[in-house]
C-alpha cells in the first residue's frame, strides 16, 4: 500500500459514495450496499476490494456474510480533518 495507490482509491466517486455511506451507516452488510448502489454485485466488489486492499475500509465476515466499515485511523493518517469532514458529508 502506497500513498499514490490510496489517493488513486479516492479519486473515484463510487468509492467516496461508498465511504460516505459506511460513515454514514456504520457497519454495513454487502447484501444492504448492493442494494444502496447501483452498481453489479460485482463492480460494488471490486470498488470494495480496492478500498480494503488501501486499508480505507474494514471487513467483518460472520456467518456467509461480510460486513464492511470504514477504516478512520488510515484516513486521519493520510488526510487532514477538513479533508476527512469534506470526503465523508
Amino acid at each position: 500500500m502506497s500513498y499514490e495507490d490510496i489517493f488513486k482509491a479516492l479519486a473515484d466517486k463510487k468509492r467516496l459514495e461508498i465511504l460516505r455511506t459506511l460513515n454514514k451507516k456504520g457497519s454495513t452488510c454487502v447484501c444492504k450496499l448492493v442494494d444502496e448502489f447501483d452498481l453489479s454485485q460485482s463492480k460494488l466488489s471490486y470498488h470494495l476490494k480496492l478500498l480494503l486492499d488501501n486499508n480505507l475500509i474494514v471487513k467483518i465476515s460472520q456467518g456467509k456474510w461480510n460486513y464492511y466499515d470504514i477504516n478512520k485511523e488510515t484516513l486521519k493518517n493520510v488526510l487532514n480533518e477538513n479533508i476527512i469532514k469534506e470526503i465523508l458529508k
